[in-house]
């Protein structure tokens, strides 16, 4: 029985993909991490109803994706797993220590991509810090222990990229939320969290 052709096509990308993966892994996770977090923030600008889309908003998570959201993980997974081989110990070290870093420099650079200031983006950074970090810590943990304990090695970059996309709509909204609620001051009540 012969595949349909859009079956035929999607496991020669998947193919490609891997091949392309084992043998330039980081340039691999540097360009999937790029179009995943510009494609992220564009369905979260899309979800969130924006009328004009933010394409510097775009192109500063394509960048951070690109420079810093494919090459940090791919050296931290690198060098974690000769380390600890238990996945329990890698998931600590994971949500405990590289997680925290990972968020700061993420929150603080995408809004410095976004051609703000420095005390903008600090501003930013103490504003969202917390709750992301939580979020991400509430939400990502079940996940990514799925990942690190039951996928086999091969998949798990495909599957913390599927995480990502998600976690990039999730980002791409708190931020845009923060930036209108400063922008917009009285729309917000006291006591009232529209979040």
């Amino acid at each position: 029985m012969a595949l349909s052709k859009p079956s035929q096509m999607f496991y020669n990308l998947a193919a490609a993909y891997f091949d392309q993966l084992y043998t330039h892994p980081l340039r691999t996770k540097a360009l999937t991490s790029c179009v995943i977090a510009a494609l992220g923030n564009y369905v979260s600008q899309h979800i969130v109803g924006v009328k004009k889309i933010s394409e510097d908003s775009i192109l500063a998570f394509g960048l951070f994706g690109l420079l810093f959201g494919g090459p940090l993980p791919h050296y931290f997974y690198q060098y974690v797993f000769k380390l600890v081989k238990n996945p329990y110990g890698v998931l600590l070290i994971e949500r405990l220590i590289y997680t925290p870093c990972f968020q700061a420099l993420s929150l603080y650079l995408l809004s410095r991509f976004e051609g703000k200031t420095h005390a903008a983006a600090s501003e930013q950074l103490k504003k969202l810090y917390l709750p992301v970090l939580a979020a991400n810590l509430e939400i990502i943990t079940l996940l990514q222990y799925i990942n690190i304990k039951f996928v086999p090695p091969m998949l798990r970059v495909l599957v913390s990229n599927l995480i990502g996309f998600f976690w990039v709509i999730y980002l791409a909204k708190k931020r845009a939320r923060a930036a209108t609620a400063k922008d917009c001051p009285e729309k917000k009540k006291p006591g009232i969290d529209r979040r």
